[in-house]
């Protein structure tokens, strides 16, 4: 069988992509190790900007700020579905400010296996997981004890 060529790989409908970077986003809004996902999130959304099959619609202030009373938030199209990332100083300069977020609008209802919406987001950017980092774990140290008087 004739494997794909590194073109063809990155040539994806607009919808598709769409469609894993929602499924990528709802997992890593929940993870316990999210910056993972969140890296294949933004790198998608720079390469699909870069491409013109994304684009800048505005500033939106954010729902969550970190440490301080406001945050703005980059409002991004991409095909039907809506996400946000944060702004760069061209952004805050250039976009128009939307105000607050619009609760009543939600993207389209997605079914995809997140094994299958990563692996599409992978190929299209070329971004792997460092499988070292993933097993590291920190090794155990038995206590130890001094008795009274030592």
């Amino acid at each position: 069988m004739m494997q794909p060529s590194s073109e063809q790989a990155t040539n994806f409908p607009t919808e598709i992509l769409s469609k894993a970077l929602f499924i990528v986003n709802r997992h890593a809004k929940t993870a316990i190790d999210s910056k993972y996902l969140y890296q294949l999130k933004h790198a998608t959304i720079k390469k699909m900007l870069a491409e013109g099959k994304a684009k800048k619609i505005g500033l939106h202030f954010s729902r969550n700020p970190k440490f301080s009373q406001q945050q703005l938030d980059v409002l991004i199209s991409c095909g039907n579905y809506y996400f946000h990332i944060p702004p760069t100083r061209e952004d805050i300069h250039n976009l128009t400010h939307l105000g607050k977020l619009d609760d009543h609008f939600r993207n389209p209802k997605t079914i995809l296996p997140l094994k299958e919406a990563k692996k599409i987001l992978q190929l299209y950017t070329g971004i792997r997981k460092n499988e070292n980092q993933k097993r590291q774990r920190p090794r155990y140290q038995q206590p130890f004890f001094k008795r009274l008087g030592e």
